[in-house]
């Protein structure tokens, strides 16, 4: 699983042979520039993932219902739900939270959407928290943390995220479950993985969690090609006869 928010970076994700693109809230961050999750709103998790699904042809498509559109009361996340589905052509959601949003998610799989849950670190309630550090590293956070999981798969989750928890723990958990685990930063026991594209491919510089592995360094890439490009207009050499009518 990686994650996309535009036509152009999912079509390369999807023809790569990705199985699952997620229109993460991570957007955010990556597209916005906000300092965390919380301020996107659902219109715009449906902008972009209305700009993923035209691109995506194989792939399984995941949205992540904001901050806000789910946490109230569950007719609303249901609202939520239908409104991602019918505007965007998605074929499943996220949501955060273990106990606190297995009401929400029953509501909307009682209507036929597909639910993903999300344990461990999550996001949305980083203000609840202070801090990105691991979860679930003392007992009684791991016992809730498995106690969740059995919930989300029998309120009907189709899967869970398992973010920054321990290995070991992600381990367990995986093994009790008889819906896959997705991890980020929980091992390598998961059943799959799952990490911020723009991290993957070294597009963001100013975040380096212990979890993520660059693939590349395309924010020096395209550095280097912007400024050989724009030495090229200043010194007259683009655009040449070649690209001239």
């Amino acid at each position: 699983m990686l994650t996309a928010y535009d036509y152009t970076l999912a079509r390369i994700i999807d023809a790569a042979g990705t199985d699952v693109i997620l229109v993460g809230d991570s957007a955010s961050n990556v597209m916005a520039g906000h300092e965390t999750t919380l301020p996107i709103t659902l219109d715009h998790m449906i902008y972009h993932a209305q700009c993923v699904v035209r691109a995506v042809k194989r792939a399984l498509v995941i949205v992540d219902l904001p901050f806000g559109s789910y946490q109230s009361d569950s007719r609303k996340a249901l609202h939520s739900a239908i409104r991602v589905m019918k505007e965007t052509g998605a074929h499943a959601v996220k949501v955060e939270g273990g106990s606190q949003s297995a009401q929400a998610a029953e509501r909307i799989l009682e209507a036929g959407i597909p639910v993903m849950g999300h344990l461990g670190l999550t996001p949305q309630s980083i203000y609840r928290f202070g801090t990105y550090k691991v979860r679930a590293r003392e007992e009684e956070e791991a016992a809730r943390l498995r106690a969740d999981a059995r919930l989300l798969e029998r309120t009907g989750c189709f899967g869970v995220v398992l973010e920054k928890i321990p290995a070991r723990l992600a381990e367990e958990v995986t093994a009790s479950l008889s819906i896959p685990t997705i991890g980020i930063g929980a091992g390598r026991a998961c059943d799959g993985q799952v990490l911020v594209t723009h991290d993957a491919l070294g597009l963001t510089t100013d975040f380096s969690p212990r979890f993520v592995r660059r693939y590349a360094s395309l924010a020096e890439t395209i550095t280097q090609c912007v400024r050989a490009y724009a030495d090229d207009v200043r010194e007259r050499r683009f655009p040449g006869a070649s690209e001239s009518y």
